[in-house]
């Protein structure tokens, strides 16, 4: 593979070209050179990277890969494909397949059924057995075998014992704890946030209360532990608060955004698009003023997909009957540029270095010498989603149809690339 890219903006804080605009010479999956009126080889493929920047692979956490077990709705192959179009290199898939992600097999078969591809795959390992939330797994054994990190996924950590001892189980490794705080029973039935909108709509509410109660218990377990925690997909201007009181008083926390949070309020289920039941809801506009200023000031440090693939079935329901979840691998990158207000190196902050801080993944700088792990993207491009951009094998996105600022140029990776 052997690659030009000339005049492209890079957007790396390591890189000793941050913040430069250059050309960049790729010969067999490393970089060659890195300058300005570099040499075109003849035997090279160009991109045009005029407008664009290139950062270090962006990297999604918290993908649900439905692999193994529900490969109808995705599998390892069609989230590779899906990723690299939304501008991701790494991937970090979440344990509810069947069986759980529960073992050192079973992170085993994700890492050798992946292996060698563009997209690299990391596995979050179940915290509990079947992620049941009733028996601590065996982390040990699957920190050593490859998982990053430690959650039931989609499922929160009822049991306050249960979320205890993982945290203090993962001490001895270093290990991270990812938790989405929801507390069902205060939650029981709810379909949308509670509020104005869903009385008016007469839906069952789900009360920020669900999200924040939950947080609460959870880092008082973190500060009593003294371990590592990640709380994934905030929702409320209530969370965002106390994740940063937890963090100036020195807790050992972080946090993690959904790009649709960012994008719709509660009052765009007034039409009842099923598309847009998501857990966790769609909140109030001062919510999403709030997750948006956490994304500035660094309280929340990443934003997620929160991916999860559902056919016609489960989503061409009445709204009651549908199930929640919408797919946004493709269309993360760009929606967090639509609607975050992040500046492009506040983006690529949040997409693509703090992911791989938060799970210390060592990763290759943009420097001659390197191996290049690169993404291509163009900040200021308009398009329309269409069906045709969608590689996951389930459609569920709202943003079909709709304009979005941001789009994927190109992907490099592991010796291979990808030109949109």
């Amino acid at each position: 593979m052997n690659l030009f890219i000339n005049n492209v903006l890079i957007i790396h804080p390591d890189s000793p070209h941050n913040g430069q605009k250059v050309d960049i010479m790729i010969e067999n999956g490393i970089i060659q050179k890195i300058g300005k009126r570099l040499k075109r080889p003849d035997n090279a493929t160009h991109i045009e990277g005029e407008g664009a920047f290139a950062a270090l692979g962006f990297m999604d956490v918290g993908v649900q890969a439905c692999d193994p077990g529900f490969e109808h709705r995705d599998d390892v192959f069609s989230i590779a494909k899906a990723a690299a179009f939304g501008g991701f290199t790494s991937v970090a898939v979440q344990p509810n397949t069947q069986p759980a992600l529960h073992s050192k097999s079973e992170i085993a078969y994700v890492k050798n059924k992946t292996k060698e591809q563009l997209v690299d795959f990391q596995v979050i390992g179940a915290m509990t057995h079947d992620c049941k939330g009733e028996e601590i797994s065996e982390m040990y054994d699957m920190h050593h075998a490859g998982a990053i990190a430690f959650s039931d996924g989609k499922k929160s950590i009822k049991e306050s014992g249960i979320l205890l001892r993982a945290l203090q189980y993962v001490k001895a490794f270093d290990g991270l704890i990812m938790n989405h705080p929801f507390e069902k029973s205060v939650a029981q039935g709810g379909q949308m946030h509670e509020g104005v909108m869903s009385t008016s709509l007469g839906m069952k509410g789900i009360p920020s209360l669900s999200e924040e109660l939950m947080l609460v218990r959870d880092l008082y377990l973190l500060e009593y532990c003294d371990s590592r925690l990640h709380v994934a997909n905030i929702s409320t201007a209530r969370s965002v608060d106390l994740i940063r009181q937890a963090k100036v008083k020195g807790l050992q926390v972080t946090a993690s955004v959904a790009a649709i949070n960012l994008a719709f309020e509660d009052n765009d289920l007034a039409d009842f698009d099923t598309f847009l039941k998501v857990q966790p809801p769609l909140r109030a506009q001062n919510d999403i003023a709030a997750l948006r200023e956490g994304l500035a000031d660094g309280t929340i440090d990443f934003i997620a997909s929160n991916h999860i693939a559902h056919d016609e079935e489960a989503k061409n329901l009445e709204f009651p009957y549908a199930d929640f979840g919408v797919i946004g691998l493709e269309t993360t990158a760009a929606v967090a540029n639509t609607f975050s207000g992040l500046s492009k190196e506040q983006l690529v902050e949040k997409l693509s270095i703090n992911t791989r801080k938060v799970l210390k993944i060592n990763a290759s700088n943009i420097a001659e010498g390197e191996n290049a792990n690169l993404t291509i993207f163009n900040p200021d491009a308009l398009w329309t989603v269409e069906k045709k951009d969608i590689f996951s094998k389930c459609y569920n996105s709202p943003f079909i149809g709709k304009e979005l600022k941001g789009k994927t140029i190109a992907v490099i990776n592991n010796g291979k690339m990808e030109l949109f």
